[in-house]
């Protein structure tokens, strides 16, 4: 075998020897040159820009601040390829017709409040303003990301022949009662008088007995001014300083369970969205989930600088709503989740599925949390 071998290896001419072994040498570099260059810069998939055209439902406050930082984080994630321009509020349409304008294209998305839509189906408020099952809304938000509720939410979209994709962020404390013409002490006291809220709040404040009337944020100080309203609440102290209810009243109550816990909602046209990149619907979204740490971080520090600020330069008299009114909006809360149940199977459906929820996972913070006032008052008085 090796003399045929060798008698083989000589048949071969010099030439074409020196010549084959020259281009295994060629194929190799080049092989070898391509495989540093795939590890040194990897194939990324270059999304085609785009530009977002999204409004935002707030003339100014912490509220704008909000939409203002998650598009922030969008536009520093996006770099080149994606892009959010921010509208002002009734730029291209009204807030009331905010959602109708992002279904239909008009808008490539909105931020706003569920509580917004609620005409279109109650089952929208108990997504951001919805009934107290002992827990906040950072409770509420943990049901919607992983307790069923965004599916449900799609259910929803998916009913209403909505073309939306949504995420929720930025877990807001409970808003306050609101603005009097003097102090509440009984909820005998708020029978009659022209209130102001939104969503499902408003079902249950009309319960209790008060003429409820919605009015967009900036609508409410001139309407208590002029007389249109006796009380209102908005959200929570910095924007009411910014709207000027210190200027109207000296009244102003804290703690409530009508609107205990709220959300924004970030909307988009769903067949815009679904055109998008893997990669941009991914920054839509946790970009989302970024600002929903830092809204709450940082508002509540402002919330309490501004709640000092209208004390102590505007003479706005403070109050905590006695525990008797909180009480009497609970069975309000049951005579209105009872009523609407019983005529709409889907607005049960979301019910039950916080319930759930909230009972399990309150049960645990409940006994494990402790009560933190007894160190607020042994360190504060």
């Amino acid at each position: 075998m090796k003399v045929q071998e060798n008698q083989s290896r000589k048949a071969l001419p010099k030439a074409k020897t020196a010549t084959s072994r020259r281009k295994f040498l060629k194929a190799g570099a080049i092989g070898t040159a391509a495989a540093a260059s795939t590890l040194a810069f990897p194939n990324i998939s270059h999304a085609k820009s785009v530009t977002l055209k999204v409004q935002a439902a707030w003339g100014g406050g912490a509220f704008l601040d909000d939409a203002k930082n998650y598009v922030k984080r969008v536009n520093a994630m996006g770099g080149k390829d994606l892009k959010i321009d921010l509208l002002s509020v009734n730029s291209v349409v009204k807030t009331s017709q905010m959602q109708d304008a992002v279904h239909r294209g008009v808008l490539d998305g909105a931020h706003y409040v569920p509580a917004y839509w609620y005409s279109k189906s109650p089952a929208a408020s108990l997504f951001g303003t919805g009934p107290c099952f002992g827990w906040s809304a950072q409770e509420m938000l943990g049901w919607i990301h992983f307790g069923g509720g965004k599916e449900l939410f799609n259910e929803l979209m998916g009913t209403l022949g909505l073309n939306l994709v949504s995420f929720f962020n930025s877990p807001m404390p409970a808003q306050p009662l609101g603005w009097f013409k003097e102090q509440i002490k009984s909820s005998a006291q708020m029978k009659g008088l022209k209130y102001r809220t939104v969503g499902l709040a408003a079902d249950v404040m009309n319960e209790m007995g008060l003429s409820v009337v919605q009015l967009p944020g900036g609508e409410i100080q001139p309407a208590m001014k002029s007389g249109l309203i006796d009380a209102a609440e908005f959200n929570n102290p910095s924007s009411d300083k910014d709207f000027g209810m210190q200027d109207v009243s000296k009244h102003y109550h804290l703690a409530s369970f009508h609107q205990s816990q709220e959300c924004f909602e970030v909307t988009f046209n769903k067949k815009k969205f679904d055109s998008l990149s893997k990669e941009q619907q991914a920054i839509l979204e946790y970009a989302s989930e970024a600002e929903n740490a830092n809204f709450y971080w940082y508002m509540t520090l402002r919330y309490a600088n501004d709640l000092i600020k209208l004390k102590k330069d505007h003479g706005v008299n403070v109050y905590r709503t006695p525990d008797s009114i909180m009480k009497d909006q609970l069975k309000a809360w049951d005579v209105v989740i009872d009523r609407i149940s019983a005529k709409d199977k889907f607005f049960a459906k979301v019910v039950k599925s916080q319930k759930v929820y909230a009972k399990k996972v309150m049960n645990y913070l409940l006994l494990n949390q402790p009560d933190y006032g007894i160190a607020y008052k042994h360190y504060f008085g």
